[in-house]
């Protein structure tokens, strides 16, 4: 399993309308093309207009065919200008599971 981890330096202030944007309407459309999402995030301490998310995918192949579907669809397209007109950097990194790490489900941290 490999993960793709996304993050956005947004313009101060534009979280809120970010957010929005993503929920109303693009990550519908993220969602049925990238398919595995283990999560979205909002900074809450540290840089306080950075937005996270974190993207699935059993090999790097399905990750670039994933991706490249999703950059054939019209409404992704259309959709694009009204985020990126909010974002002031982007950084994707991906990453590899170390052996000893939980698996999307199991708990990190036991009850004590």
């Amino acid at each position: 399993m490999f993960y793709e981890l996304r993050s956005y330096r947004l313009k101060t202030g534009t979280v809120p309308l970010y957010l929005k944007l993503v929920e109303e309407e693009g990550i519908a459309i993220q969602s049925a093309y990238l398919g595995g999402l283990a999560g979205y995030f909002a900074t809450e301490i540290g840089p306080l207009n950075e937005i996270v998310h974190i993207w699935a995918y059993t090999s790097l192949d399905e990750r670039e065919r994933r991706r490249a579907a999703l950059m054939r669809d019209a409404r992704w397209l259309a959709f694009l200008p009204k985020i990126q007109a909010l974002i002031e950097t982007m950084e994707t990194k991906i990453l590899r599971p170390a052996p000893f790490s939980p698996l999307p489900g199991h708990p990190v941290n036991k009850e004590i």
